[in-house]
């Protein structure tokens, strides 16, 4: 079922969504929200809540739209803890660069004027972009991604709230409270005594969240990637020590796979306000925003590619910890040969052609190929 209206990827078929709510289908988590109009609140589409009628419902691509449209998180399913959705990505290269942006703090303390100047487009077509593609307005993406953060340090930490606004972007404890209040009718100290934590948050050394991923997902395979890359990899656990230059912090962070579809991340920083910029990273380097799904689902139209991401659909890319590129990584093509057949395979010609490699497919025979029935075409 495709969510999307004459493959629009940025418009949602609303009918379409309601069904995938019906379902409670976990391949839509994290793709689209569920507002609530008669209680205020927006969902997850597989929030365990009783559903409520059709005409109360309307769906929105991201959560920063639901909150900008006046809607507060649910506290039952709890939107901080649904897979990043990533195929919208493929859509603009700005708006994923700015979100790269965004989610390292870059509105925390900058403007969306200085953000714009940093992508090399004007404000007033970076707001438009947004609009398009995220449904809301980059200061909105931004708060909410404060907010949810925070709901997250919450729920899985035992810091003080104090230090949960610091490490959450918000810069004073006065503005982490008026924004809760505001959100939620409560001050986020009230939302802790819903926390369930599965380990004993005191022992642990440093900050320790889950940041969750879209199934399927090749651990093995990113782990030995990582390692091969000359990232630190032990016992199915990656480390990486931090440093003030390129981390404005230093410490150590680590993580490692657990049940559930989510990544374990422990990360000791001696400036809590790095939190933001470290979290990005690290979901960048392990692609827990690629949606496999949407990747099947493109890359499939080519008859070489079909078979082996049928084979497989958990195969994710392995990022760079500093990545200052202009192009989007799911895009970019390091074998110049393939350039001609891999404008279809856009925006997820970097996904195309390490199914390639990792089948041995050298990308020679495939234009060899090309070529072949090009010229027997011709012939006849």
């Amino acid at each position: 079922m495709d969510i999307t209206r004459d493959n629009a990827r940025d418009t949602l078929d609303q009918e379409a969504c309601y069904r995938a709510v019906l379902t409670r289908d976990p391949r839509f988590d994290g793709r689209f929200f569920t507002c609530v109009k008669s209680t205020g609140i927006y969902c997850r589409p597989v929030c365990p809540a009783r559903t409520p009628k059709r005409e109360n419902m309307r769906f929105v691509i991201s959560a920063a739209a639901a909150e900008e449209a006046g809607f507060r998180a649910c506290l039952r399913c709890r939107p901080e803890t649904a897979p990043d959705m990533g195929a919208w990505r493929g859509t603009s290269n700005t708006v994923s660069r700015a979100l790269n942006l965004i989610e390292a703090g870059a509105l925390d303390e900058g403007d969306v004027d200085a953000l714009a100047a940093r992508l090399g487009v004007g404000e007033r077509h970076l707001r438009r972009l947004f609009r398009q593609h995220l449904g809301a307005a980059p200061v909105s993406v931004a708060q909410t991604r404060r907010v949810l953060l925070a709901k997250a340090l919450i729920h899985q930490t035992d810091l003080p709230m104090a230090e949960v606004a610091m490490a959450s972007g918000f810069g004073s404890v006065r503005r982490f409270n008026e924004t809760f209040q505001a959100l939620y009718g409560r001050p986020p100290s009230a939302l802790r005594a819903r926390a369930e934590r599965p380990w004993d948050a005191r022992s642990n050394e440093g900050v320790r969240l889950n940041l969750p991923y879209r199934p399927p997902y090749e651990v093995e395979a990113m782990l030995a990637a990582l390692k091969a890359n000359g990232e630190t990899v032990e016992d199915g656990v990656w480390r990486r020590v931090l440093t003030p230059a390129m981390d404005g912090a230093t410490g150590e962070v680590s993580a490692r796979f657990e049940a559930g579809d989510r990544l374990a991340v422990t990360a000791a920083l001696d400036d809590l306000k790095a939190l933001p910029g470290v979290l990005a990273r690290v979901r960048r380097l392990f692609d827990l925003s690629a949606d496999p799904e949407a990747i099947r689902r493109d890359l499939s139209a080519d008859p070489v590619l079909a078979p082996l991401v049928k084979t497989r659909p958990g195969l994710r890319l392995p990022g760079n910890w500093r990545d200052e590129a202009d192009d989007m990584a799911s895009d970019r093509l390091d074998d110049d040969r393939l350039a001609g057949r891999a404008e279809r395979w856009r925006p997820w010609r970097a996904y195309a052609v390490l199914h390639l490699r990792e089948a041995g497919i050298d990308g020679a025979d495939i234009m060899e190929n090309d070529d072949e029935k090009d010229a027997a075409k011709n012939a006849a």
